[in-house]
């Protein structure tokens, strides 16, 4: 790919002149369903195996206290606290989706803000608009290398969060235009991240490095840390490394007319996004079929659903949070899809296993992301048609806000039976008028 100039300047340049009052009501309601859903989900996460090894080994290394992790009562230093809060916030695939692009926005960008506003002053709207302009450059630059990306085994959450997270903290940091780029040149040597990983632990390294390395870039940047005049276009730029010839216009056309953090997803479920339209299916199934027993099968979605989702022989519940057969064998079976159906214990359940090999599955390119098609065939000999065009949560049907809050309080609950958020609901949705957005993290705990 030859190198094209001005690319992150124009970007970096963006970042620093857009205002509060350039934000629409819309962009603004998003951002802060995002992040009811993001407390929701990294309480869910905050306790989990993963986060719990990763708190013992980093904390051997920090001497730090300036910054919370939702849900707990340990404090630590910020670049600490972003990792482990963006890797609760994803472990276990409960966090929002940016359909055009698979990423998961807020892991990355939220942590790192978070931490950042308990080391500098923060005001509600400053907190906002840096969020929306994290979420926008993440998800541009995203859609720029999509949709071969992701197939290829990128965790684009990861590649690509972590230049939201290097924004949004440049943002707040008030960092100039060649600080911004400076700030994008540290973030994009740090991009990485294997779809491999994807049902492991291993995954919430690259995730929790994602809003960890865009803080520790920007800090850099703000004390004169210097890099490269074209990290994103650069004839061995991000764009140029990554093998294809990048989508230009999704890049820059647009910028302040559309915003993508319009364009995500909550998930109702805790599995890949792209499960989703066979869960609703499944669940709606068997509510008005409480008595027939499956015999097998049929599955047709579209090719990513097969890319990432077809996974019949697993061990753990993790896998099974990627795997179409386990999730929509849980369903019908349970009638249930939420995280107790993702337990080791679940995976063993004899029922659910057995249900896991009658499965056929097929690719098909006309089927959206969003959308699925299944036949349950019945012991009975009947064949019962099923599709959907778009899941819930999903933008062409999303969840409402109420509907957020009560995964929210649900989880909560999960967590600490009694733990009442009510006070960090009310918060998130009055965030443009707070001071002071430093004690957000100190309501997630009971």
């Amino acid at each position: 790919m030859l190198p094209r100039q001005g690319v992150t300047q124009d970007l970096a340049r963006f970042v620093v002149e857009t205002k509060w009052q350039d934000l629409p009501e819309q962009a603004r309601h998003e951002a802060k369903r995002a992040l009811l859903n993001f407390f929701a989900v990294a309480i869910a996460g905050c306790r989990t195996e993963p986060v719990e090894l990763a708190l013992r080994t980093l904390g051997e290394f920090s001497g730090g206290r300036q910054a919370s992790i939702v849900g707990r009562s340990e404090r630590i230093d910020p670049l600490t606290a972003a990792f482990l809060n963006a890797a609760g916030a994803n472990v276990f695939d409960y966090c929002d989706t940016h359909l055009p692009t698979v990423i998961h926005p807020t892991a990355p960008v939220a942590p790192a803000l978070l931490a950042l506003s308990e080391m500098r002053k923060v005001s509600g709207p400053e907190f906002l608009l840096a969020f929306v302009l994290g979420v926008e450059i993440e998800c541009r630059v995203g859609n720029a290398i999509s949709p071969g990306h992701y197939p290829k085994g990128w965790h684009i959450t990861s590649t690509c969060g972590v230049f939201g997270s290097a924004t949004g903290a440049a943002k707040l940091l008030g960092l100039d235009a060649q600080r911004t780029v400076w700030a994008l040149g540290s973030a994009a040597t740090q991009s990485a991240g294997l779809c491999e990983c994807l049902g492991w632990p291993a995954k919430s390294v690259s995730v929790g490095n994602a809003a960890r390395n865009g803080l520790f870039s920007a800090l850099l940047a703000e004390k004169g840390f210097s890099g490269p005049a074209e990290p994103l276009a650069g004839a061995q730029g991000f764009l140029a490394v990554m093998g294809e010839p990048p989508d230009w216009a999704a890049l820059l056309d647009g910028l302040g007319k559309s915003w993508q953090v319009a364009n995500n997803s909550l998930k109702p479920y805790p599995s890949g996004f792209v499960i989703h339209p066979l869960l609703d299916l499944a669940l709606d199934w068997r509510r008005a079929h409480p008595g027939l027993e499956v015999e097998r099968v049929d599955v047709r979605g579209n090719p990513l659903l097969l890319q990432r989702a077809n996974r019949a022989e697993i061990a753990t519940g993790r896998e099974a949070q990627v795997s179409l057969q386990h999730c929509v064998a849980a369903a019908l079976i349970l009638g249930k899809a939420g995280l107790d159906q993702l337990t080791d214990a679940s995976v063993a359940d004899p029922r659910i296993k057995a249900l896991r090999t009658k499965f056929a599955c097929k690719a098909d390119p006309a089927i959206s992301t969003i959308a699925a098609e299944m036949d349950i065939w019945t012991t009975d000999g009947r064949k019962h048609a099923l599709s959907t065009k778009a899941a819930r949560g999903s933008v062409a049907n999303p969840l409402k806000d109420t509907e957020i809050e009560a995964k929210l309080r649900d989880e909560a609950a999960r967590w600490e039976p009694g733990h009442d958020v009510g006070k960090l609901i009310d918060a998130v949705w009055s965030l443009e008028k707070s001071d002071d957005v430093s004690t957000l993290v100190a309501l997630t705990r009971p």
